[in-house]
């Protein structure tokens, strides 16, 4: 996977890149939105939490497909009310650690259902295994 910030754009606000050149042959993970719900059904009423929780839930599901952080391409994230910036900034910084994913946020009116305050979707790559 390629990652890059093209000369004649903008650098990065954020820990994200610009574009991302997935080669030929590559195996794709597409993920539905993934809300701030655990496990056992119950969901956190913090924004923040709930995030945290909808990143966690991206992690298991790269992990059920043999994938991790780093296989990220694309991630798309949608808030409903305001998380504190710096906060954000934390469990994003947390969750990517040096991986750079395309990414957009999102501040929407609602979601699904009124109680869900965070849901990511995602998409990521991993080269083909040779032999």
């Amino acid at each position: 996977m390629q990652f890059r910030n093209p000369a004649g754009v903008h650098a990065p606000v954020a820990a994200y890149s610009h574009q991302a050149e997935v080669p030929a042959g590559a195996r794709w993970l597409v993920m539905a939105g993934q809300v701030g719900m655990r496990p056992d059904g119950s969901l956190p009423v913090d924004p923040a939490e709930q995030l945290e929780v909808a990143l966690d839930n991206v992690r298991h599901n790269l992990e059920a497909a043999g994938m991790g952080i780093g296989d990220l391409v694309k991630m798309t994230t949608y808030l409903v009310g305001e998380v504190d910036p710096d906060r954000r900034r934390q469990i994003f910084g947390a969750f990517f650690g040096d991986h750079r994913p395309c990414t957009t946020l999102l501040y929407v009116s609602a979601l699904g259902t009124p109680a869900l305050k965070a849901e990511v979707d995602a998409w990521a790559a991993r080269e083909a295994q040779e032999g």
